[in-house]
């Protein structure tokens, strides 16, 4: 993937993949995310983009996701894409337009669901730089994000249609559950660290 413009000089930092199933799953995500918005925020806008459509099981996880931070009504953070008000292949570029039309040199947190194979079923990976959507099922969409969050919700390389309207949503809901806790208490913990930097200088 092609490093974001807006912040060439960090250098890319190695994915991090965990099995939701993972007793450490959410120190070590909240641990990865605050290295992340430490070192690239700084007095950017923070905007996460959860991208997906309820229409599909499987593509439903960044809807998901959105809609559970949406219930924190914070001021932290810029959310874009909700089960009410989703994000997906119609109007992501429109979004992302918006986006960079509002705010100035925003820090952008993608998320969304993935498929992969059969072993990292369930796992959640947090990677430096922009997703691709669309990728999964052969659509040509816009780069999102300065990092991103995906949930491997279930296996890639055939009939992936088929099989994202055919994934558990039992599954998909855990993901998303611990996706939303975890990011939120990283913001949560960048902000107050930056409060308090701010109250010793």
């Amino acid at each position: 993937m092609k490093r974001p413009v807006n912040s060439p000089s960090l250098p890319t930092t190695p994915s991090l993949k965990l099995s939701h199933s993972d007793p450490e799953i959410h120190p070590a995500l909240i641990h990865r995310l605050l290295y992340h918005l430490s070192a690239g925020v700084g007095c950017r806008p923070l905007v996460v983009v959860c991208i997906g459509t309820d229409r599909s099981t499987g593509d439903c996880l960044g809807p998901l996701v959105g809609t559970a931070l949406a219930r924190y009504h914070s001021s932290m953070f810029h959310l874009y894409g909700t089960l009410d008000d989703p994000v997906h292949a119609m109007n992501l570029q429109d979004t992302l337009s918006m986006i960079y039309s509002t705010y100035d040199n925003p820090y952008i947190i993608g998320v969304d669901a993935c498929l992969g194979q059969t072993a990292s079923v369930g796992s959640i990976q947090i990677s430096d730089g922009p997703l691709k959507p669309g990728a999964g099922v052969n659509k040509e969409l816009p780069p999102v994000g300065d990092i991103h969050i995906t949930g491997i919700v279930n296996v890639g390389g055939f009939m992936e249609y088929f099989v994202l309207q055919n994934t558990r949503l039992s599954l998909v809901m855990r993901l998303s559950d611990i996706i939303a806790s975890c990011l939120f208490c990283a913001m949560k913990d960048w902000h107050r660290s930056n409060l308090l930097a701010a109250q010793d200088g």
